[in-house]
């Protein structure tokens, strides 16, 4: 009667206490799409199997099973349930559903589950390092995965729930808290676009044998990152494929110098300066000339050329001499205000701002080689990004890695009319006598200009070791995309 009548509330309260539990409801994390709703990234339901070694005493038999269920070996698992001063152990996390079901059923005592969620790519390696990864606690780990981190994650949920001794939940009383689910998150990327970006890099680092690679393709009007990819890879759903070169955003992360694929933007800048023009005729003489100890070469003597056909064939020569008639403040402003030296600020974690060292700094040599690419260095993503201003009559559309909505606000990098008239001599570049006739599109008009510049290695350039680099805007009537892609270290005759 003392028990249950006078001490009745004090006990069922005490009771209570070691019997109810507040437990945590775990909330997915939002779906990142492409632009057009197709899933990029998804959170799917899965468990996490745990146990308690204190309560646990397997039979051989069960080890067995489990470790047959996990596909795990069974040593590994015995040693697990072995520890018997711990009360606590992840025996298997972020298990398929079904394999959860399995090992409850065979009914270890002290083995537990909890529910949880596991991200999924379905583009795979395709998309790895646009989207990144998450790691064991679904929190972003790389990519925009990372870069968006508050956006796509949710706020877990709280239940009271009545447990038993074992642990295990046998009833739910009433739910505090409903979990809040992480927010979508609508890309630029146009899947298709992407996979296409990806096949052909891929293709090409093979065909030449090269080191890695990497593209980009951008909406020519809205700066919108319609595809961006790198080789060497990684699978986002296999952590197995987890290393720090593989995850590498080389697009955005790594510089280079970027070799002749500079010339369209300096000779733009002598343009809108006033010291040469579309009629101007230069004089490369045999192929070379010397700059105090220096000399500047090109591949083939040309002698007497117009502007446009300097870029057509990418004297170096000719460039170079523009480059000594130009004041150095002309080229800096127009170089510093196409974002070289500045991070790009897309949206993507990791960018480089590259080198773009103060013009009063420049010798005459270095003023020169710089007008071909030698002496600065820039990330990809910079680079295609610059070229930008060719296709939108010298204005540069501010770059963006989610779906953009209305007008894109821009930064004047060049006139109109230089952007209007660099536009055609870069179309000679893809005709018969360009250096790059195969990028020519049956169909269409291409505007583009090649790069290739020595690799910069310990602390000299080396002779053998190459990055050839090309940027490409299509249809060059009325630039829609803008394409830049760069092998490193290219190994066949065609470097």
């Amino acid at each position: 009667v003392y028990l249950q009548v006078w001490q009745s509330e004090f006990l069922t309260d005490e009771g209570e206490k070691r019997a109810q539990r507040i437990a945590p409801i775990p909330a997915y994390r939002g779906m990142i799409t492409d632009r057009r709703g197709e899933p990029l990234a998804v959170s799917t339901p899965v468990e996490t199997l745990w146990a308690n070694p204190k309560e646990a005493n397997p039979s051989p038999a069960q080890i067995q099973a489990l470790a047959h269920i996990l596909e795990r070996n069974p040593e590994q698992i015995a040693r697990l349930f072995a520890d018997k001063k711990k009360g606590f152990v992840y025996i298997e996390r972020l298990l398929e559903p079904g394999k959860a079901e399995q090992a409850k059923a065979l009914k270890i005592a002290g083995l537990h589950n909890k529910p949880a969620y596991r991200r999924y790519y379905p583009g795979g390696e395709v998309t790895s390092h646009v989207l990144g990864a998450t790691d064991i606690e679904d929190n972003g780990l790389e990519g925009l995965e990372l870069t968006y981190q508050a956006w796509l994650t949710g706020e877990p949920g709280a239940q009271r729930v009545v447990k038993d001794r074992p642990g295990n939940v046998v009833e739910i009383l009433e739910r505090i808290k409903a979990p809040k689910p992480g927010r979508d998150l609508a890309l630029s990327l146009n899947q298709h676009i992407q996979y296409l970006a990806y096949r052909e890099l891929n293709d090409a680092v093979a065909l030449n044998n090269a080191r890695a690679g990497s593209v980009v393709v951008l909406d020519a009007r809205t700066g919108e990152i319609l595809a961006m990819a790198n080789t060497p890879g990684f699978n986002p759903n296999s952590r197995a494929t987890y290393t720090a070169d593989r995850m590498r955003n080389r697009a955005v992360t790594d510089t280079f110098e970027p070799g002749s694929t500079m010339k369209p933007l300096f000779v733009a800048a002598a343009m809108d300066a006033g010291v040469v023009h579309t009629s101007t005729v230069i004089d490369t003489g045999p192929g070379w000339f010397i700059i105090g100890d220096k000399k500047i070469t090109d591949t083939h003597p040309k002698g007497v050329m117009t502007l446009g056909q300097a870029i057509q064939v990418s004297s170096n020569v000719a460039v170079a001499k523009i480059a000594l008639e130009t004041r150095g403040e002309d080229y800096w402003n127009l170089l510093s205000r196409a974002g070289l030296g500045a991070q790009p600020k897309s949206g993507m974690p990791g960018e480089a701002s590259g080198r773009l060292r103060p013009y009063s700094t420049w010798r005459p040599i270095e003023k020169a080689t710089m007008s071909f690419g030698h002496g600065l260095s820039l990330s990809l993503l910079q680079l295609a990004h610059a070229y930008t201003a060719f296709a939108n009559d010298g204005v540069m559309p501010h770059l963006t890695a989610l779906r953009r909505e209305g007008v894109a606000p821009g930064t004047r990098v060049m006139s109109g009319k230089t952007a209007n008239d660099m536009l055609g001599m870069m179309e000679l570049v893809t005709r018969e006598g360009g250096t790059a006739p195969m990028a020519r599109v049956a169909g269409y008009r291409v505007a583009g200009k090649t790069g290739t510049a020595h690799k910069f290695s310990n602390g000299t350039y080396d002779g053998k070791m190459y990055i050839s680099s090309f940027v490409g805007l299509a249809p060059a009537s009325d630039p829609r995309l803008v394409v830049a892609v760069m092998i490193d270290e290219p190994n066949s005759r065609q470097y």
